[in-house]
């Protein structure tokens, strides 16, 4: 590691302050990225701005039609949380899979998708439900968020500080899991709510996408049956030694008709 100043701020305020007064600070959530870098000499930041301390971007509330879950809440608690259970269990059961009890008990979702590893389950779930990213100065839809390969629409010095994502009529996430890392090679969350069906895919290429044949499938018939024949393209997804992108492809028609199998029970 190369030498930095460590800060933890007990506000948003005030870790807004601090990232915005050194160009080159970097945020911290849980670490599970940023920590591994830095191990690595990957990123030499001035300064490293620990966002623990900051207790009012974690919880979990819901708010009318929608469950809304601060940026620094911990997988674990989204997996244990009663009332991510009773309104979408599925984000839930998402959370319950993230990688291993220490990534769950120290990774947070704000993190999780403001880091957008194209592997990473919580793309998979804001995508297809559709949901609202909130940061320290605006609103941003789901489809708006993820742009790239470990790039969002968040600007410098901008926090996530909560996700508001809908309820939903049926909703199920599966997942092909790398068997080390338990990352998804392949994951597929798909979505019933009132605006719609919805289809996200993560692990399969540089960033969380949607398949618009199937969700025009699922909304005429939710079922695997009407999903099975269609195929997706290899072109442009992931391959490496884990698996090809004709591999990548082929899971992504499986995945998704296990989900469809899962939100209809």
């Amino acid at each position: 590691m190369y030498d930095f100043a460590y800060h933890r701020p007990k506000s948003v305020a005030d870790a807004i302050g601090l990232l915005k007064s050194k160009p080159e600070a970097r945020a911290m959530s849980g670490g599970m990225t940023l920590i591994p870098t830095l191990k690595q000499r990957l990123a030499r930041p001035s300064d490293v701005v620990d966002l623990g301390g900051v207790k009012e971007l974690a919880g979990i509330k819901v708010e009318g039609n929608n469950v809304v879950v601060g940026g620094m809440t911990r997988h674990a608690d989204v997996a244990t949380s009663a009332e991510v259970k009773a309104a979408i269990p599925a984000l839930a059961y998402l959370a319950g899979h993230i990688g291993d009890p220490q990534v769950r008990n120290r990774g947070t979702i704000g993190g999780s998708i403001a880091n957008n590893d194209p592997a990473a389950d919580y793309p998979g779930a804001v995508v297809a439900l559709n949901a609202t990213v909130t940061t320290n100065t605006r609103k941003i839809a789901a489809d708006d968020f993820f742009k790239g390969l470990f790039e969002t629409a968040l600007a410098e010095g901008e926090l996530v500080t909560s996700v508001s994502f809908p309820k939903a009529e049926k909703a199920a996430y599966m997942k092909f899991p790398n068997p080390a890392s338990r990352y998804a090679m392949v994951g597929v969350f798909v979505a019933k709510t009132a605006s719609g069906v919805r289809v996200a895919v993560t692990g399969a290429g540089a960033t969380v996408f949607r398949v618009k044949a199937m969700e025009e499938a699922l909304a005429k018939n939710f079922s695997s049956e009407a999903i099975k024949d269609i195929k997706i393209p290899a072109d442009g997804l992931n391959s490496d030694i884990h698996g090809s992108a004709e591999y990548r492809a082929h899971l992504v028609g499986v995945m998704a008709r296990r989900a469809v199998d899962a939100a209809n029970k």
